[in-house]
């Protein structure tokens, strides 16, 4: 697989997330992908997703940086948003919060079979506390 089939591929899986297209996300996750070393699944997978949005109603993922040595991809993911109530064990509740994640993809047959993932609670921590974050 070339890097611009990998990154046009992953560009869009990320446009499928921010529609919420859930009938399509098999088309972008193997049907045994794992989640920082737990095995999901498809459904596990979509199950965490949905969760994710319905914790955060305004979820919407920004891809700031993106680099692509097949069969990994690896991307630093923006976030501008307001989850409800506790989000990573953070009293929340609400507040706007900016902060990113750094991800790393491992894909079989162009689909994510393993995503390892990293969220900068620091920076959240920090506007939690009145600090830019």
């Amino acid at each position: 697989m070339l890097k611009t089939d990998l990154t046009d591929i992953y560009r869009d899986y990320i446009a499928c997330l921010n529609r919420q297209d859930w009938a399509a996300l098999a088309h972008y996750v193997h049907d045994e992908v794992k989640h920082n070393g737990n095995r999901l699944g498809v459904a596990g997978y979509r199950e965490m997703l949905e969760r994710d949005f319905t914790e955060i109603p305004d979820l919407h993922f920004n891809v700031e940086l993106l680099v692509a040595q097949p069969p990994y991809v690896a991307c630093r993911l923006r976030f501008n948003c307001t989850p409800r109530g506790r989000f990573l064990n953070l009293e929340v509740d609400g507040t706007k919060v900016s902060f990113t994640e750094n991800v790393f993809y491992e894909f079989l047959d162009g689909r994510i079979v393993e995503v390892w993932s990293v969220i900068d609670k620091q920076a959240i921590e920090a506007q939690l506390r009145g600090s830019p974050g």
